[in-house]
């Protein structure tokens, strides 16, 4: 399995993912070799809780590329940021030659970082190769999209044995955009993991007040202008609410100036990146989790607000909108709509509380489990495929 972060070395979703997927295949009894960069300096440490029962240890390796012996001279970062390309050429030719040294059966490879790993791997064993969409240049940057990782994309979706899709919305896209046969991808949508131990989060609120989340990425792609546009609508009717844009981006100097220029200041707070409980208790003292996400292959913290009893409102762009069915939808674009929904939630405790209750049940059936026994049933199929 080729992987770009796993707890507690995280940005966001697709080290959340990783690591649910990983665990609950475990415990199905796969063994798994998870080839990751080794990051430098402080290890960022996740809100995801790495606390796995024995056997699951057992049958989960690391293979971190700074510290394996096959690969020398280059330091990998596992950043996002600056030389990527050349990142993920030189994963590539690494996780080429783990393979070269390592028995396995199957190739899972998440995301575009991974692709060149995932192909140099397949050239040297012969093993299928799956590759894992958690998300697509399109969703990242609409139609100005990166012309390098577009092709990179193209590539490993073109040459892969199969393909597992987050969801049906993302399925749709790589169909639409990519020119791959929907036969070729099976749709495998994310969970959340059910933890131990979250009532040690609940705090008091302080009465009268209301609090609006956005945890994410502050990006074009989770859509935070349309978040602050409708805060002004609504502070304009429910004047004792806070706003917190939770999350670092290239976006927010431009947040933080529309915030300011509208005169909200005193309704909104930047909290910068969180780690740790910090997220926990964020979600803790929410009143309301809103996803305005203008394209979100999946989309997990929406589950885990749920976790906490928060009410939540999504984008109907995302491929979580696909097994929730007790969040309010909007269309990421409609700012009077989105700004309707958050008042009704802040003025009807009634409402609010039948979507908590709601969601609970709901959770219960939203499980990583369930996805493993999907994407097992892929393994077989290659595998079968192939004998």
């Amino acid at each position: 399995m080729l992987g770009w972060e796993f707890p507690p070395y995280i940005r966001g979703g697709l080290g959340t993912a990783c690591f649910g997927l990983t665990e609950a295949l475990s415990r199905r009894g796969v063994e798994i070799i998870f080839v990751l960069p080794h990051i430098k300096g402080e290890i960022v440490s996740s809100h995801v809780e790495i606390r796995m029962a024995s056997q699951v240890e057992k049958s989960l390796h690391f293979a971190h590329l700074n510290s394996y012996p096959v690969w020398r001279g280059h330091t990998f970062t596992g950043e996002y940021g600056g030389d990527i390309l050349s990142e993920v050429e030189a994963y590539g030719r690494a996780a080429g030659l783990i393979a070269e040294k390592e028995r396995f059966d199957l190739i899972h490879a998440h995301d575009w970082m991974t692709v060149y790993g995932g192909l140099a791997a397949r050239g040297k064993t012969g093993r299928p190769y799956i590759y894992h969409v958690h998300s697509l240049e399109f969703d990242r940057s609409g139609d100005n999209v990166n012309r390098d990782i577009f092709e990179i994309e193209k590539l490993g979706l073109l040459q892969a044995d199969h393909i597992i899709s987050v969801s049906n919305y993302t399925k749709e896209m790589t169909v639409r955009r990519y020119g791959i046969s929907p036969e070729k991808i099976t749709v495998v949508h994310n969970a959340v993991s059910h933890k131990e131990g979250t009532e040690k989060y609940r705090v008091q609120k302080r009465s009268g007040e209301k609090v609006v989340l956005f945890l994410g990425r502050i990006t074009f792609q989770k859509g935070p202008d349309y978040f602050v546009e409708a805060a002004r609508k609504v502070i304009g009717q429910v004047p004792d609410v806070t706003f917190v844009m939770a999350g670092t981006g290239d976006m927010m100097p431009r947040m933080v100036e529309r915030v300011a220029s509208l005169g909200l200041g005193r309704h909104f707070r930047f909290t910068g990146f969180l780690k740790g409980e910090e997220v926990e208790r964020m979600y803790a003292i929410s009143d309301l989790y809103v996803m305005p996400s203008v394209s979100e292959p999946f989309g997990i913290t929406p589950l885990e607000a749920m976790l906490y009893d928060v009410p939540v409102i999504i984008s109907r762009q995302s491929g979580v909108s696909e097994i929730i069915h007790h969040a309010l939808k909007v269309d990421f674009w409609n700012v009077e709509e989105l700004a309707h929904l958050i008042i009704s939630v802040l003025r009807h405790p009634a409402l609010a509380w039948e979507m908590t209750e709601r969601s609970r049940d709901e959770l219960r059936n939203i499980h990583w489990e369930r996805a493993a026994d999907r994407v097992i049933g892929v393994y077989n199929s290659l595998s079968q495929r192939k004998d």
